[in-house]
């Protein structure tokens, strides 16, 4: 990220979020609102500020597991390393104000908006950790049950125990992990799709650097199908059991704790052998969760006014023909915005959306077959069938009657076929046409 901060031309809005996006491939008017950070461009992260604030809040980057100020880095590699205050949490003492020695504090900061002109748009919105109900396997009920993404940021050495593997409920270091796949993922009431095997991969990967730096460390990982599938995945989950790491193929039946030691008792049954229910005890139990997308996909849809599939991810023009473009030219999608994807996945469509984007833009014009859908305004009953019914969003309703934007429309033909008044026709394709084609069939019969 400090790279691409540095590369001349590139312009980085962070903290930021998209407000309106209006015109056509080429030709995009966007207008981003740019968030208030209560801090100017003077700041250089110095971090004065920091040790004189008074207030506090949960750290984010750390999933709430240690205290932050109320004036903070969002994260220590962040770009630009400029400083932001959480209005919620800040008391506005004015101590950061009085130490600040570049001036950079400013109480009075309004959102600023800004409108910029492009010619295409890359969708690349990341994705969100699942997080479960209250209670369910003892989720946010018992302190010792977390999730993968909690985990990494303990495992992490700039994280809350600097690397060091501690339970949440007393700082020890826990001897008996279990680790529980598809948690909110393959499930009939949740979501049904498998997170592209990464959940797997995590584990596996996290079981290894746990055992790397606890030897003695017993760990269990309850699965229900361990998917492994990628260059040299296989091999990695191999060697992952040869280090003496425990999967049992199995659904977790029932999860309880222990008041006295905070250790949480599970009930389990190996599906793979002829015994039935029983009970284990375990110091800390991760909990595998799905990959669901992005908190702010629906805004961001209703303004780009791209469809979503079933699963809640932005839909492809073509699911295994196309999965980059979107219906509508210009946007194309990278990554998890698509749906769920490996970090090679993601990289080869980055990679992919922009040499499409490129291949697009470097062209003097945008060429289109004229096989678009015309409208008669003095049939048009103004119904708004025509409207509702359009995959591309190309037909808006005015009080003269329908309009066709003949950039967004492709000729599809379910307004004509949607059209109660037959006031909508596809250009080179009018029912005289077929009508001459049909009797010079017959005629020859």
């Amino acid at each position: 990220m400090l790279e691409a901060a540095r590369t001349p031309g590139l312009n980085i809005y962070t903290y930021s979020e998209l407000e309106d996006v209006s015109g056509f491939v080429g030709n995009f008017k966007v207008k981003i609102r740019k968030n208030a950070r209560y801090v100017n461009n003077e700041c250089n992260g110095c971090g004065s500020c920091f040790d004189v604030c008074p207030a506090y809040g949960y750290d984010e980057f750390n999933e709430g597991m240690n205290p932050r100020k109320a004036i903070y880095l969002s994260f220590a590699q962040a770009v630009p390393s400029m400083a932001q205050i959480d209005m919620n949490r800040c008391i506005k003492c004015g101590l950061c104000q009085q130490v600040c020695e570049v001036n950079a504090i400013e109480f009075d900061q309004k959102d600023e908006f800004i409108e910029l002109e492009v010619g295409s748009i890359i969708v690349a919105t990341g994705w969100d950790e699942y997080k479960p109900e209250t209670g369910y396997l003892g989720y946010n009920k018992y302190p010792n049950v977390i999730t993968q993404m909690k985990l990494e940021r303990i495992l992490a050495p700039n994280g809350p125990t600097m690397g060091h593997l501690a339970r949440p409920s007393d700082g020890k270091q826990p001897n008996k992990i279990l680790f529980i796949q598809c948690v909110g993922s393959r499930d009939l009431n949740k979501q049904t799709y498998c997170s592209a095997g990464v959940c797997c991969m995590i584990s596996i990967k996290n079981t290894k650097l746990i055992k790397q730096h606890y030897p003695d460390a017993d760990i269990t990982v309850a699965y229900m199908d361990i998917r492994a599938a990628g260059k040299d995945y296989e091999e990695y989950f191999t060697a992952s059991r040869k280090e003496g790491i425990k999967y049992v193929r199995t659904n977790v039946s029932k999860i309880y704790e222990d008041p006295d030691t905070h250790n949480l008792k599970v009930i389990l049954q190996n599906t793979l052998s002829s015994t039935g229910l029983k009970e284990f005890e375990y110091d800390l139990i991760v909990l595998s969760c799905a990959m669901v997308p992005a908190i702010g996909v629906e805004k961001i849809g209703k303004i780009l006014k791209l469809e979503t599939s079933r699963d809640g991810f932005f839909k492809e023009f073509h699911s295994r023909l196309n999965p980059i473009d979107t219906k509508i030219p210009g946007i194309v999608l990278a990554g998890v915005s698509q749906g769920p994807k490996s970090i090679s996945e993601s990289i080869s469509q980055g990679r992919a959306a922009a040499s499409s984007l490129a291949r697009l833009m470097g062209k003097d014009k945008y060429r289109i077959l004229l096989i678009r859908a015309t409208v008669d305004k003095e049939k048009c009953a103004k119904c708004g069938l025509c409207e509702l019914n359009c995959p591309y969003t190309a037909i808006t309703l005015t009080p003269d009657g329908a309009e066709v934007n003949e950039i967004l429309c492709r000729g599809c033909g379910s307004c004509l076929a949607n059209c109660p008044s037959e006031a909508i026709t596809l250009r080179y394709y009018r029912e005289p046409q077929y009508e001459k084609q049909i009797d010079a069939i017959l005629e020859e019969i």
